[in-house]
């Protein structure tokens, strides 16, 4: 059927058809496994070799120019490429493009493993609405890193898993507003998560993430100060280590430490530096 235009991007519709709602087998809801991704060829291949117990999968592809779109179609996935500046419309646009009654949304760099395809169709086989927390196996450099994890510095739980329409992204460039309608559950199994290949890593995201999310405040107009910052710094240092069992990760912890002390910190100053010209820019 090749590709046709849809949800502000290209749809490469060259997978099977399925009708809307109805699993492969005929048994049971179907399932959608869904991928945004940019530019991530080193990690994309094993993702969707974990996703193959879905029903269909759906990758988006947010201006990429490497082979990414290559290895989604050897995988059978179906296509969306475009371009989008916010993070909300891109997933938006993404999950409008599924034909599961239920979706998993998950990253290039998160892997299900068995027991999590297992728990995810027993779940959606008896609910009916709602979505499903999923905990996060978080690793650094390889190693599962098990405390310490939440709000700034990585998610400890996300709701991967939901009803078709039952999750809107609002908008915002980093970590918007999430609107979830239905029953909320949760799932016993993890996601795999590597995040951070090291510690390079983890701040360099860091350092993309605050870039984003001044902007963000600029835009939205929120309220900075240096002495809310300067105080969350210490609250949120406090969470992370102590309130959260960073502090039995060793290095690991302290690190993590630090990335939710510095969050607000570098949101506030890059906020306050921006240029009244740099304010206005479109992000590229």
């Amino acid at each position: 059927m090749g590709k046709i235009e849809g949800n502000g991007g290209i749809i490469d519709d060259t997978a099977v058809f399925t009708a809307p709602g109805v699993a492969r087998s005929g048994r049971g809801p179907m399932l959608s496994a869904l991928v945004v991704a940019r530019n991530e060829e080193a990690r994309l291949a094993d993702c969707l070799t974990s996703l193959a117990f879905a029903d269909e999968t759906v990758v988006l592809l947010d201006r990429s120019h490497d082979s990414s779109a290559e290895i989604a179609r050897r995988a059978g996935a179906r296509i969306i490429e475009g371009a989008w500046e916010l993070e909300g419309p891109r997933r938006n646009a993404a999950i409008a493009a599924c034909r599961g009654a239920w979706i998993l949304e998950v990253d290039a760099d998160e892997r299900a493993t068995p027991a999590l395809a297992a728990a995810i169709r027993d779940a959606i086989a008896t609910a009916d609405d709602g979505y499903f927390l999923v905990p996060m196996a978080n690793h650094i450099g390889g190693k599962h890193v098990r405390y310490g994890w939440g709000a700034y510095n990585g998610p400890a739980a996300k709701a991967s898993l939901f009803k078709a329409e039952s999750k809107v992204w609002g908008a915002g460039r980093v970590h918007p507003k999430i609107t979830l309608n239905g029953t909320r559950r949760r799932l016993d199994e993890p996601l795999l998560h590597y995040i951070d290949d090291d510690f390079s890593d983890m701040f360099q995201r860091l350092n993309r993430d605050t870039d984003l999310a001044a902007r963000d405040a600029i835009e939205k107009r929120l309220p900075l100060s240096f002495r809310s910052a300067f105080r969350r710094m210490f609250s949120r240092a406090w969470k992370s280590y102590v309130a959260r069992h960073g502090h039995r990760e060793g290095i690991d912890g302290i690190a993590l430490a630090l990335y939710s002390a510095l969050y607000p910190m570098l949101i506030y100053l890059k906020a306050a530096r921006l240029s009244p010209t740099e304010r206005k820019a479109p992000r590229p």
